[in-house]
């Protein structure tokens, strides 16, 4: 079991930054693949920057130069610095993570909302 915890959400004027944090615990070992995902409504959950197989960065082309993950192995925290924010990155912003067992587990959410 892994358990997901995101903080760092909430509202910002465009041109503004935030951090989100994504805590794990429980068998942390067990994750392969970790990053964050985003849903607005109606839409479908948009896989924006994570740490996938083989120890690459995925950044979706909206966000690059703007938006960095990075993790802390010490702390099994993975952060999501996201800068130069446009109301377009309005959303509910979800952590995951992908085990060597090919089992995913989502964080509770946490809105970042980009006033303009």
């Amino acid at each position: 079991q892994v358990q997901l915890v995101e903080s760092g959400g909430g509202l910002v004027q465009a041109g503004g930054s935030l951090r989100l944090s994504c805590a794990a615990s429980g068998s942390t070992f067990s994750i392969n693949d970790i990053g964050w995902y985003r849903q607005t409504p109606g839409k479908q959950r948009e896989l924006v920057a994570g740490y996938v197989s083989g120890g690459s960065i995925y950044y979706v082309d909206s966000v690059k130069g703007r938006f960095t993950i990075s993790r802390d192995n010490a702390k099994n925290t993975v952060y999501l610095q996201m800068n130069s924010l446009k109301p377009e990155d309005t959303a509910v912003y979800y952590c995951h993570a992908i085990t060597t067992g090919w089992i995913d587990y989502w964080g509770q959410g946490t809105q970042v909302t980009v006033s303009s």
